[in-house]
Parts: structure tokens; C-alpha cells; sequence
């Protein structure tokens, strides 16, 4: 994996901390988006930890760049929470969840590890609450698109799309749907297809813009 921040303190103290899980090797590190996008193309990681706010390129544009790329690698965004306004822009830039800072060692290797899998970082508490935070925030013009395009879903991909929200696996899904994890993998497909997202975090994300869930 690949670290990105602007802070050497806190990428040496990360690079140690996923350093001791036997899974993780960290191949890299960058100071900034710039750094982080030839680093990428250098160290091809499967998981970059990406700062938001940093000098020259920040986090948001630095997101948008590496999953420009071909094949690019999942970004597991760092955040103070309150503080960082700009974590709603970071999701819709591709990036497949949040870490945040003062997270414990062993929460930060999980984070890591859940992204790797291709699983999004969006647990029912904490980080749905600050999309919802962010979502609430943003110019009726988004709502009103995303509520359009509510009518290309069907009732039974609203239904997914909001489980997805809720921050629900396929299993608890199709638990609750009486759908197998396969016929809801190819729902969650589909709804990728006709929203123009491509993961479950701008899944969600359009979920609360139309006003499917409340934070």
C-alpha cells in the first residue's frame, strides 16, 4: 500500500503501524496528490491512505487522479471528521471510504484490510452520519437530479439502494430481501449502471442526496 500525507511524523507512525500487520507492506510514500500520482504509476499498490489536506495537489484532486488511471488502486481517505469540509467531495471523486486520524492501530489495519477485499469503508454509525452531514449541506440542484433519476430504478433496486445506505452487507441484504447474495450483487450492478457510480460509498451518496435515508 501506499501512504500520502503531508506530515512525515504521521506517515512514519502509519507506516508502522501497518508494518506490523503480517498481510500489509507499505511500498511507498508521498508528501502530496502530485507525489501520490507518480507513486502510484511507480509502486502500482492495490490500497492507497490518502490525506485531504495537503499542499500543492490535495486529497480530493489527488483521489480523482489516481482513479483516472488504469486500474487503479482502492483510496481510503484520512480525516479529522468535523473539521474536513471537503469529504463528501473526496467520495464522489472515488475514493471507497474514510479512516479517521485519531483511529486505534488496530481500527486503522481493519480499515486497510476491508478496502483491499474491494468492500467500502462506510460503517452504519460514525461515517454514514458525516456523508448525511454533507449531503444535507449541498445545492438543491443535486437532489432534484437524484431524485430524477430514482424513476430509472426499480422497486425492488430502491430497496437495495437503500439497504446499501444503511450500511448493510449483500448477506444482510439478502436476508432481508429474501435474495440470494448473488441476485443482490447483480441489483447493486444494475443501480451502478443507471446512476453512473462505481462504488457502494456514491452508491450511497446518491441515496441521501435522494432523500432515500436520513442522516
Amino acid at each position: 500500500m501506499l501512504l500520502v500525507d503531508d506530515d512525515p511524523l504521521v506517515r512514519t507512525g502509519l507506516a508502522m503501524i501497518l508494518g506490523s500487520a503480517p498481510d500489509i507492506e507499505v511500498v511507498g510514500q508521498a508528501g502530496d496528490g502530485d507525489e501520490a500520482v507518480g507513486a502510484v504509476r511507480a509502486f502500482a499498490p492495490d490500497v492507497v491512505l490518502m490525506d485531504i489536506r495537503m499542499r500543492r495537489m490535495d486529497g480530493i484532486a489527488a483521489t480523482a487522479a489516481v482513479n483516472a488511471l488504469p486500474s487503479p488502486p482502492r483510496v481510503l481517505v484520512l480525516t479529522t471528521y468535523d473539521l474536513d469540509e471537503y469529504v463528501f467531495d473526496a467520495l464522489a471523486a472515488g475514493a471507497g471510504g474514510f479512516l479517521l486520524k485519531e483511529g486505534a492501530p488496530q481500527e486503522i489495519i481493519d480499515a486497510v484490510r476491508v478496502v483491499a477485499k474491494g468492500d467500502m469503508m462506510l460503517s452504519p454509525g460514525t461515517t454514514r452520519k458525516l456523508v448525511g452531514h454533507f449531503v444535507a449541506a449541498r445545492a438543491n440542484p443535486r437532489r432534484m437530479r437524484a431524485q430524477a433519476l430514482l424513476a430509472e430504478l426499480s422497486a425492488r433496486e430502491r430497496e437495495v439502494v437503500t439497504a446499501v445506505a444503511q450500511g448493510k452487507s449483500n448477506a444482510e441484504i439478502g436476508t432481508d430481501l429474501y435474495l440470494s447474495e448473488a441476485t443482490v450483487k447483480t441489483h447493486i450492478t444494475r443501480t451502478f449502471a443507471k446512476l453512473d457510480v462505481t462504488n457502494r460509498v456514491q452508491l450511497t451518496i446518491f441515496a441521501y442526496e435522494a432523500g432515500m435515508v436520513t442522516p
